[in-house]
């Protein structure tokens, strides 16, 4: 008998790949979006499986009927770039706490694993670097990126307020900075900005000084990760704080990964410094990721070079495909 996945936010950029990845290993998917930002596009390479369903559902309603019995979920539900802090800052509010809630009275009725896609942003500007699960945050609860950080910073809370209350089998996967194929070309963050500026020759625009870092993991070392952590025995989970780092553990400034891209996508585009656009930017991102690897083994495998060669191709392909779609438009127009 196959596994019975629920996935949320199924459509989305990360949500797309762990479906297909599901769909690889044999399990039953169930892919639930409402597509305020997931896009079907990212579903097109297996939407017609038999093993794969797709339903168009909010998941902070009330769920539909007819659902299956699922043996994990795994909650990827919601809004995550920063361009959609302002206008979805209600939406994401909810689906971090209505709809993670309605999620987890799902895995309590029928006894499922539950994986939770929190964030990085829970750490807010880090006080300790890198980054352990021990670490509490250093979060600005009313600023502008608040109900992103502070919705996840909740749903983590209602996962350990149903593992202490009803023994619901819930794990925390903490996401950092996760790139490649099907990234949101209008994201507004600095993959899809840098890769889509240096394909077209444009300035890559530097927020800053560029000396700000992440720590870039590619979207199937993100997705392994989550598989890892949901396929661990309940007993090897830590109870009193089921929460894992998922990353890639080398730190980059901005200013050498825009160099890198440059390299990815073969161009000589110019580097633009322009003022940050958000406050309570963090300045610095690294995850220790010791404590998922002692779980599970895992660890980030794919190299920044191989991770952007992959993610230029694509993007690349995107803008000719657009590219070709506009001079249609412009023919069939001409023609009238």
């Amino acid at each position: 008998m196959s596994t019975a996945a629920v996935v949320t936010g199924g459509a989305g950029f990360i949500g797309s790949h762990l479906c297909e990845e599901l769909l690889a290993r044999g399990a039953e998917v169930y892919c639930l979006d409402n597509l305020v930002t997931g896009v079907t596009e990212n579903l097109d390479g297996f939407i017609d499986a038999a093993r794969f369903h797709f339903l168009e559902v909010d998941i902070s309603e009330k769920l539909p009927d007819g659902l299956p019995a699922p043996d994990v979920i795994f909650n990827l539900a919601c809004p995550a770039s920063p361009k959609d802090f302002g206008p979805l800052a209600l939406e994401i509010l909810d689906v971090c706490s209505r709809g993670t809630r309605n999620m987890l009275e799902l895995a309590r009725a029928h006894g499922a694993v539950f994986v939770q896609a929190s964030t990085s942003e829970v750490y807010g500007e880090p006080e300790v670097h890198p980054q352990t699960e021990e670490y509490w945050g250093h979060v600005n609860s009313i600023g502008e990126r608040s109900c992103y950080d502070e919705g996840k910073r909740y749903a983590e809370a209602l996962v350990m307020a149903y593992r202490r209350l009803h023994d619901v089998d819930a794990r925390l996967g903490r996401i950092f900075n996760t790139y490649g194929p099907r990234m949101r070309p209008d994201d507004g963050r600095v993959v899809p900005n840098f890769m889509q500026q240096a394909l077209v020759g444009e300035p890559l625009t530097i927020y800053g000084d560029g000396m700000q870092t992440r720590s870039f993991c590619y979207v199937g070392d993100t997705v392994a990760g989550l598989l890892a952590l949901a396929d661990a025995g309940a007993d090897r989970v830590d109870e009193a704080n089921p929460a894992y780092n998922i990353g890639n553990g080398e730190e980059i400034t901005i200013l050498e990964f825009a160099r890198r891209v440059n390299e990815a996508c073969g161009s000589s585009s110019e580097l633009q410094m322009v003022p940050l656009p958000h406050a309570d930017d963090p300045t610095r991102r690294c995850p220790d990721t010791a404590k998922l690897r002692g779980l599970s083994g895992w660890r980030a495998q794919v190299s920044l070079e191989e991770g952007l060669a992959r993610t230029a191709e694509w993007f690349a392909a995107r803008i000719g495909d657009e590219g070709s779609d506009r001079a249609a438009g412009s023919e069939q127009a001409a023609s009238r």
